[in-house]
């Protein structure tokens, strides 16, 4: 029961992100449905600032941030205006890049491995993908014609999540291009970081489950001189 109840912020927190990452292509598109996406991508920040009030070292600074969203998400929503909305990408790429370090931090810390680190570990993996979708939006926003997009151009959220998970699992089908040298070197960083973490972490947890040597001494073996 107590582990169940330690996992239930990790459970929550993975729900929510696949919750955004699933409804991202089906309100993708002018009107209320871009607002109500709005809303939806901004659920996980909300989860995400009431898993990291469990760390104490990281409360304030997730909390800070997701004020600092709330205002960029109602002003960029009510002044159309490009430079508001690649500065909201931008703090939401930090949120997401400061949630994945607390997390990782957690996460390697820890001596032991429990369902709740299983669920932090592919948060963890979800959220270095919405890192790099909030840094190709902002990039996009502010140096437009920065990424070749082969799809429909209005569907940009789309497009670059989409973008963002081929490249954090080393696929590339590309169907999408980044041209300047930012989106370039962005896309390369990613595609390195999703092996190293890959990587990394299946160390950590595998180390997690090594054996530990027995105190009890072991029966001597029967002499055969005797």
């Amino acid at each position: 029961m107590q582990t169940k109840l330690e996992s239930r912020p990790d459970l929550l927190l993975l729900l929510s992100l696949l919750l955004a990452i699933v409804l991202t292509p089906v309100l993708d598109r002018d009107g209320w449905r871009r607002l109500v996406l709005a809303g939806v991508t901004f659920i996980p920040v909300i989860v995400s600032t009431i898993r990291l009030s469990q760390i104490k070292l990281w409360v304030w600074p997730s909390v800070s941030l997701m004020l600092v969203n709330i205002v960029f998400v109602v002003t960029g929503n009510t002044f159309r205006s490009r430079t508001l909305t690649g500065i909201r990408w931008g703090f939401l790429a930090v949120f997401f890049a400061l949630t994945a370090v607390a997390l990782f931090s957690y996460l390697r810390s820890s001596r032991l491995v429990t369902q709740a680190h299983l669920y932090t570990a592919v948060n963890i993996y979800l959220l270095l993908g919405l890192l790099w979708t909030t840094l190709y939006l902002a990039i996009d926003v502010l140096y437009p014609g920065s990424i070749q997009i082969a799809g429909n151009p209005a569907e940009r959220e789309t497009n670059l999540l989409y973008f963002s998970l081929i490249t954090l699992s080393t696929i590339g089908y590309g169907d999408i291009v980044p041209l300047s040298g930012e989106a370039r070197i962005l896309a390369a960083l990613e595609g390195v970081t999703g092996v190293l973490y890959i990587a990394i972490t299946v160390a950590l947890l595998v180390s997690r489950f090594r054996t530990e040597p027995s105190d009890t001494p072991r029966p001597d073996r029967h002499d055969w001189r005797s």
